[in-house]
């Protein structure tokens, strides 16, 4: 059973998305849950089936106390970086909060500071505390809805499929088509 990080404080949790793709935004959400809250499916996204994070995403939505979901688009992407652009993502996801979090609890190992609200980064957290889990899966299904209505305007790629990942098949389809103003350019499309 997932836990809460810290239940003395006002905890938002925040995670991202799509950090390792070739196409598309890098998608960040942040989440306070109510005290005591519980689901026994929710987990971190990657261990849950595309089924699952759909089932479970409109509980999240109605149960959290307040959530907010934000993309970071390949053009600012290019600019500042993946990492850069990864915390900008929870950055503007946390902004989103109707209610201030005295604390953030963030899966990974690195975190800029938003404003003066202590942190701590957690390895695995979205596998070991709930509001990250939520924000996961918020972030994931976000993610994975902008790259299917992409995918309409180049299905050659097979976004609603791969959603933007660095697959064969995608690679191929970059070989064969280039790339598009959803690409990301600073990254290596193509093995050498």
């Amino acid at each position: 059973m997932l836990q809460p990080y810290y239940t003395k404080f006002i905890e938002a949790g925040t995670d991202e998305a799509g950090r390792g793709c070739l196409a598309g935004p890098v998608t960040a959400a942040a989440v306070i849950l109510p005290d005591h809250y519980t689901n026994g499916t929710l987990n971190d996204s990657k261990l849950l089936t595309e089924a699952k994070r759909n089932l479970i995403r409109p509980h999240i939505e109605h149960s959290a106390v307040c959530y907010g979901i934000a993309h970071v688009f390949p053009l600012e992407i290019d600019a500042i970086n993946i990492l850069n652009a990864s915390f900008l993502a929870m950055h503007k996801a946390i902004d989103q909060l109707t209610m201030p979090p005295e604390f953030i609890i963030v899966d990974g190992n690195r975190f800029n500071p938003y404003k003066n609200i202590p942190f701590a980064c957690i390895v695995k957290g979205d596998a070991k505390y709930q509001s990250i889990a939520a924000a996961s899966v918020l972030a994931k299904t976000a993610r994975d809805l902008y790259m299917e209505k992409i995918h309409l305007e180049f299905p050659m790629y097979n976004w609603k499929k791969n959603k933007g990942y660095p697959t064969a098949e995608h690679r191929d389809a970059i070989r064969k088509y280039g790339i598009t103003k959803y690409h990301r350019k600073s990254f290596r499309l193509l093995p050498e």
